[in-house]
């Protein structure tokens, strides 16, 4: 491997605690790398009281963060959003423009990492993604993670028919790399909490049965997205008290926070259930692994609970479409078909299934990658490769 001469600046950039689990490993082996250095910067979540200021539990795990950008809203509008993605491209702009990376790493689809990406590209700072190629038909992200594969030089995608729909898009196949999904990296890495080690830190006592649950807004769609949610409340009432509820509560996408409130609402009626801001991967993992199923709309019960040995449910539209293994039950967000996929899930043996987003080891396959391609130069014009190899 040529290693370049001097050490070329990598800037990450991470705006929730879910994402900023997946690029863990990634981070860790570019501070790590005598050829990379790391710039991280935080933005969107991470600087929210609201969302549990998770930039502390950055800093905690060790990491320096170079600098912030503050962009998030206190709404739950579309509008807000929109305004959102506008103070984010202001704010990154001035942050590049100060730090001078070399490349900037996004990963996923989130309207923060959409702000970010279109600075970049703006600045014709090369990017590397990670995460492109998949769909989710039910949900904004869709069209924010194609739209910024085509800014990116990059792409680190996490299954080959993912890899396979970046082509379609007219990327040329030598800069798409098929490394799974870096969050079962961290599955390989932790050492779970037992039963009791979790009940402690938790503050929760399980019950004979126990379900993990994260439900996401759906933001596209003609169907009434809070109705789906009591349809899913209905749901996990009628489970009854000797069934324990864990609930890790949704995103800041528009209609987020009526969830929240949704959600605390049911808590206060049910002794058996409780929600957290954010668990953090060992305790999300944690959780998942005793739980007897885990339910929601959430990518993390299609990509890494399988990885597990667990059952998951997905509910409704907002994944459909993505990659899911034989571990993955999908029911409508109706609260009979919800109940029934939980009890089906209660009767699954999932241990030994293979997980179709690989076996760990993302991490440094991207890294690597980003060794061999940082000394490059700067984004320059991308033709378009059409999937017969014509431009």
């Amino acid at each position: 491997m040529n290693i370049p001469d001097k050490k070329h600046t990598i800037a990450v950039v991470t705006g929730s605690r879910a994402e900023y689990d997946l690029l863990y490993s990634v981070m860790k082996l570019i501070e790590a790398s005598d050829s990379l250095e790391l710039q991280l910067i935080a933005t969107g979540m991470h600087l929210s009281p609201e969302f549990g200021m998770t930039v502390q539990a950055i800093e905690k795990d060790g990491f320096r963060i170079d600098d912030q950008v503050e962009m998030l809203l206190s709404s739950d509008t579309a509008a807000g959003a929109s305004k959102s993605v506008g103070l984010g491209i202001i704010g990154f702009a001035d942050v590049f423009r100060r730090l001078q990376p070399d490349w900037v790493v996004v990963l996923g689809d989130r309207y923060e990492i959409w702000a970010a990406a279109l600075a970049a590209f703006m600045a014709r700072i090369p990017i590397a993604h990670i995460g492109g190629g998949d769909v989710t038909e039910g949900a904004l992200d869709e069209a924010i993670r194609h739209g910024i594969s085509k800014m990116a030089q990059l792409h680190f995608v996490t299954n080959e028919r993912s890899a396979y729909r970046v082509r379609q898009l007219g990327e040329a196949p030598h800069t798409i790399f098929n490394v799974g999904h870096p969050g079962i990296d961290r599955i390989k890495q932790l050492s779970l909490l037992s039963r009791e080690e979790l009940e402690r830190e938790l503050s929760f006592s399980f019950r004979t049965r126990n379900v993990l649950v994260t439900y996401h807004p759906v933001t596209l769609g003609n169907k009434d997205a809070e109705a789906e949610l009591e349809e899913l409340m209905n749901a996990l009432e009628g489970l009854g008290g000797d069934t324990g509820i864990l609930f890790t509560k949704p995103n800041a996408d528009p209609g987020g926070r009526l969830y929240a409130e949704r959600i605390d609402r049911f808590i206060a009626r049910n002794s058996n259930a409780a929600a957290y801001t954010s668990l953090g991967q060992l305790r999300y993992f944690s959780a998942a692994s005793i739980a007897d199923a885990v339910v929601g709309n959430s990518s993390s019960g299609i990509c890494e609970v399988p990885s597990l040995g667990k059952p998951s449910i997905d509910v409704g539209i907002r994944q459909k479409g993505r990659l899911r293994g034989p571990t993955v039950l999908h029911c409508e967000a109706q609260s009979m078909a919800i109940q029934a996929a939980i009890h089906h899930a209660y009767r699954m043996d999932c241990k030994g299934l293979e997980n179709p987003y690989g076996t760990g080891d993302s991490g440094e396959r991207i890294v690597t990658e980003l060794i061999r391609q940082a000394g490059q130069g700067h984004s320059g014009s991308k033709p378009f490769y059409g999937l017969q190899g014509e431009r």
